[in-house]
């Protein structure tokens, strides 16, 4: 059997599952993460779409438009407001999984890379083995 790690929003309305190991894990300063999270950067865990199952709740989903003019699906929790996945136009097949909304209270999955780091806070160093983007990365 596959690794297994589960979660849901802040109400306990939606819950999901996901199936093995990420597929990618980064950390992103860009405007919509920040205000996506209400923080200085987003914690994105993606999965293949078939990795992720929904459990309970009924996600609400609002497009918006990136920079670049691709379009990002959110999905959140429609009784607590929750973003808890999105999808991506520019990364077919994945689905991003907001870290912070895993029921466990570690940080299991390991940080691969930083994206947007040019819209980082000054006083949020960069630090470890992970690769740097000023923008977005397309690899």
């Amino acid at each position: 059997m596959s690794e297994q790690h589960e979660g849901g929003c802040v109400c306990g309305n939606i819950r999901y599952r996901t199936s093995g190991q990420p597929q990618r894990v980064s950390v992103c300063s860009c405007r919509w993460c920040q205000k996506r999270t209400g923080s200085a950067l987003g914690i994105s865990v993606y999965f293949g779409t078939e990795d992720v199952e929904f459990t309970a709740g009924e996600l609400k989903r609002y497009r918006l438009f990136s920079d670049a003019g691709r379009w990002i699906d959110s999905e959140f929790c429609p009784h607590c407001g929750t973003t808890v996945t999105w999808t991506l136009e520019f990364l077919p097949g994945f689905r991003g999984i907001a870290g912070g909304t895993f029921d466990s209270p570690t940080f299991w999955y390991e940080i691969e890379r930083f994206v947007f780091a040019r819209t980082k806070p000054d006083w949020l160093s960069v630090e470890g083995d992970m690769d740097v983007f000023e923008e977005m990365a397309h690899r």
